[in-house]
């Protein structure tokens, strides 16, 4: 019977031994998984960080270089990095694509100075996309298409190809080294939006102001930048949704 005992009592110790070692183990992989998303926690910070001090730097430089110019022109710069040219003198007339003469004379002052902000050395690796948009009215652009959305779709398309065209054909553009021309080129996209994202008269989205749409201030051409920032973003946005 007393050997019994302790054969049970070496048992129990050895069970106890092992319960501890399992505890230990568990300690560690825990202190290891909560290193991990410290460390992750950090990246993502920086991320924020670098995306908001980016977009801080291009809306300063942005806003000095056109500040007296962007009250002239009547051009609204947002603290997205948008740009909007609203004035309908200016643009478009309705259902058409030609750039009147007025905004021809903006662009050429325009392009060459905005361009030349962008293509800085400290924004190389920054930037993943700058946008030219087209929006339309809300008028149907029915000889382009029987759906009015659609067809708006095509005429906003070709109000923002126009506007690119008009860049590729300045000297700025054409006087550019081949390795800019070609960086410009991956980054420079024309966008049709039709009437998506109309505007109300103090110039704000009407679907978040669920106000009356102006269709003069509608019918625009927005450029837009995205920082690369944006995409790790939204990228880990996606993450923390999954």
């Amino acid at each position: 019977m007393a050997i019994k005992r302790r054969n049970t009592n070496n048992s129990w110790m050895s069970f106890s031994d092992i319960m501890t070692t399992l505890m230990v183990i568990f300690m560690f992989i825990a202190i290891s998984y909560m290193y991990e998303i410290q460390e992750e926690q950090k990246k993502r910070d920086l991320v924020f960080e670098e995306f908001k001090v980016t977009k801080d730097q291009l809306f300063s430089e942005l806003e000095d270089e056109f500040r007296e110019d962007f009250k002239k022109w009547d051009v609204v710069l947002g603290k997205d990095l948008s740009i909007k040219f609203t004035n309908p003198e200016v643009l478009f007339e309705s259902g058409q694509i030609d750039i009147r003469v007025y905004f021809n004379q903006i662009l050429n002052s325009f392009l060459p100075r905005y361009f030349e902000i962008l293509l800085k050395d400290k924004y190389k690796n920054k930037i993943s996309e700058i946008r030219i948009e087209g929006h339309t009215d809300t008028v149907p652009a029915r000889h382009y298409d029987k759906d009015p959305y659609i067809g708006n779709v095509i005429l906003s398309q070709l109000r923002s190809t126009e506007v690119l065209k008009f860049f590729r054909n300045t000297s700025f553009f054409k006087n550019l080294k081949d390795e800019e021309k070609k960086n410009l080129q991956f980054l420079i996209t024309a966008n049709g939006l039709s009437y998506g994202k109309t505007l109300d008269d103090n110039k704000e989205l009407t679907l978040l102001t669920n106000k009356k749409i102006n269709n003069q201030n509608s019918r625009r051409v927005e450029f837009r930048i995205m920082t690369k920032s944006e995409k790790l973003i939204e990228k880990v946005i996606r993450e923390l949704g999954e």
